[in-house]
């Protein structure tokens, strides 16, 4: 039979504290704010169209 590692547990220091992951931003964000409400879908729209325009900027079709 093979022999199994043992883990290793961390001892904690005095005053140390505990990482709180996301979960604090999640609530930040779900919290309603006053302005112009854009979903992600129109971000990503605008933002491809941005970058066409550039692209063809840059290949002189347009007279810009």
């Amino acid at each position: 039979m093979p022999k199994t590692a043992k883990k290793r547990r961390k001892k904690k220091k005095k005053g140390e504290t505990p990482v709180t992951g996301g979960a604090g931003l999640i609530r930040f964000f779900e919290d309603e704010t006053p302005g112009i409400k854009v979903g992600p879908t129109i971000v990503v729209v605008f933002a491809a169209i941005l970058l066409i325009v550039v692209i063809i900027a840059h290949l002189d079709i347009l007279p810009f």
